[in-house]
């Protein structure tokens, strides 16, 4: 792709066509101006099959904003959407249409707010608001699904990665199994979503992080080939790198050959004052193989050598292997806490890809069209699925603690509410009338707005966090999650509730829509 053809690929157009076909309709029927406000929400967490998350980490959003700074109908674009034509042979798009998005075609008016990158956040609660005109909010819509909901999706993988490893270094290895270029945005999210390192080079430049990685079997196997053998191929790893040396040791057998000359290269290393920083383990059974490495390890006197795994990890495995090695390691008078300490998890394609459940459903919905007397008209999509019935109106994002200080709801309100001034609160389903629950003053210890006001009529009002402060965000946001949510398997229910007020909008509309469908009586 030239570069040319990328920026027509990556630029505006990078779009849906029915955007442009109901901006088009908008601009006929002279409402492509009129403001218009969409939310954009996930609609269930990710469901890996054997597990499911009990939450998400948002990401995305930096990037976002970066392309909507520069997004705009170029002449190009102009052109080859001038040329479309229907079934019949007639223009798809006018002339006055393409004059319009000629001046205007552009996010310059679009007002956005955002639960900021790094939040734990939860299904039907909007992660962004978008506020504009209607033809290009609409117009707005593809990318800014395909921007938002692949990166939370993969921050959520590895933020459950990294409470799988207990905490130890999670390491992004997914490049050479990824989408496209559509890994440096997931490489982004982990770390984000709490990933310390990525093997992904350019992505760690642009991130202001070290990459990640040593070597691959292919380096033992020129060696091999070569008639110098496996021993040689770690000498001269080492001769390069004598202060970074990390040996990958299965490629002929690890336990009799591998390790033994990797100690062997270690040994060396130390006689001449470097320290080596360990090996990687990328086959076979990778607890036992912990296990017996860090005795090897251990007597050898290198107790605090890293031990990489790698090779088709996930949640599961990582947690199948900490069990398995907290059960052999006393066998062989080991510290299994010691073992478990030195570990590192090298995650390719199971972090980038999300394998199991491969997107994240999040949905970019009309909430509210302004009329002319500049108030806020909700709108409403019914759904014989109840789930399905987003919540209408201009709103707010509230997330109550409770008496501990951790999270216990997400409220969700019109905007002239402010349930910090409302006692007792009350906190209704969003779609089963009985249930609801009441919280009085002395449930409650704080009651925080998530949603922040991030573009202003396409003004950046806020200054993007560095990558470390959206990592710790997350963190934070997790500790005050309750621990039976954070569980890795079956986690208990977080609770999205509506204020009263907002329950009665939402089902006065719907009576409305449905007394409409059914006619006069």
């Amino acid at each position: 792709m030239t570069p040319t053809e990328q920026q027509t690929a990556e630029g505006i157009l990078f779009t849906d066509m029915y955007q442009l076909t109901m901006a088009h309709l908008y601009f006929r029927l002279g409402v492509h101006e009129k403001p218009a406000l969409f939310e954009h929400f996930f609609r269930s967490y990710p469901d890996y099959g054997l597990h499911k998350a009990g939450y998400c980490i948002s990401a995305g959003l930096g990037w976002l904003l970066d392309w909507m700074e520069r997004a705009h109908f170029r002449e190009a674009d102009l052109a080859y959407l001038a040329a479309q034509t229907g079934t019949t042979g007639r223009r798809l798009f006018a002339d006055d249409f393409l004059d319009y998005l000629r001046a205007h075609g552009n996010f310059a008016g679009i007002t956005l707010r955002a639960i900021p990158e790094g939040r734990v956040v939860h299904p039907n609660v909007p992660l962004t608001a978008v506020q504009g005109p209607l033809a290009l909010a609409q117009i707005l819509e593809t990318s800014l699904l395909n921007q938002l909901n692949y990166p939370t999706l993969i921050a959520t993988r590895a933020s459950r990665l990294c409470q799988a490893g207990r905490g130890r270094l999670v390491l992004e290895f997914g490049m050479r199994r990824g989408q496209e270029r559509g890994v440096n945005a997931g490489a982004r999210a982990a770390l984000i979503g709490g990933a310390r390192f990525s093997s992904n080079v350019g992505l760690s430049a642009v991130m202001g992080t070290a990459p990640k990685g040593t070597h691959a079997h292919s380096m033992v196997q020129l060696f091999l080939a070569m008639g110098e053998g496996e021993l040689a191929a770690f000498r001269a790893y080492a001769d390069v790198y004598p202060d970074d040396c990390l040996l990958l040791v299965d490629t002929v057998n690890t336990l009799e050959s591998g390790l033994p000359n990797a100690i062997r290269v270690f040994e060396e290393l130390r006689r001449k004052g470097h320290q080596p920083v360990g090996i990687r383990l990328d086959s076979g059974d990778l607890a036992y193989l912990s296990v017996q490495s860090a005795k090897m390890l251990d007597a050898a006197g290198f107790p605090e050598t890293q031990i990489v795994l790698s090779n088709q990890l996930d949640e599961l495995t990582i947690l199948q292997i900490l069990a398995q090695i907290e059960d052999e390691a006393p066998r062989y008078g080991l510290d299994a806490d010691h073992i478990v300490r030195r570990l590192v998890y090298g995650v390719g394609t199971n972090l980038i890809t999300s394998a199991g459940d491969a997107a994240l459903d999040g949905v970019y919905k009309l909430v509210a069209v302004q009329t002319d007397s500049n108030r806020w008209t909700p709108a409403i999509k019914i759904s014989e699925n109840p789930v399905k019935t987003p919540n209408p109106g201009y709103k707010q994002v509230w997330r109550v603690y409770d008496r501990r200080g951790q999270a216990t709801a997400d409220l969700l309100s019109l905007d002239d509410e402010d349930p910090r001034q409302t006692r007792p609160l009350l906190l209704q389903h969003p779609h089963e009338p009985g249930t609801s629950r009441t919280l009085a003053e002395g449930d409650i210890s704080q009651i925080e707005p998530l949603l922040e006001t991030v573009l202003d009529e396409g003004r950046l009002i806020v200054t993007l966090p560095p990558l470390e402060a959206m990592r710790e965000r997350a963190q934070r946001d997790l500790d005050r999650l309750d621990a039976g949510v954070r569980r890795l398997l079956h986690p208990h229910v977080y609770h999205v509730s509506l204020t009263p007020k907002l329950w009665t909008l939402k089902q006065t509309l719907i009576a409305r829509f449905k007394a409409n469908m059914s006619g006069p009586g």
